[in-house]
């Protein structure tokens, strides 16, 4: 199975358990993982700019890593996918949790 079946899968099954588990809209905790230098925390919390969303920062001990959580309100599980999807594509190096 190539990975992009994988991808696709994921996407679909975390849809499902997000309407099982949530009355939309809702609150929703994104979290990522960068390398603390470059530009991906600047990447991320831009693409979350607008949104109302609350962002926190913590580097790793030995700072070569920086999670970044973001509580934003989100419409529906579409809505959550399609922003994972997109700072997949524009961040590079994003690891998300």
């Amino acid at each position: 199975m190539d990975s992009s079946k994988k991808t696709e899968e994921f996407y679909d099954k975390l849809k499902t358990q997000l309407y099982d588990t949530a009355l939309w809209p809702t609150e929703y905790l994104y979290k990522f993982i960068v390398l603390s230098i470059g530009t991906g925390i600047n990447d991320i919390e831009n693409l979350f700019n607008g949104l109302g969303a609350v962002i926190n920062t913590n580097a790793s001990k030995n700072g070569k890593y920086t999670s970044v959580s973001i509580n934003v309100r989100m419409k529906n599980p579409e809505a959550v996918i399609a922003k994972y999807k997109e700072v997949a594509e524009k961040v590079e190096g994003v690891i998300s949790l």
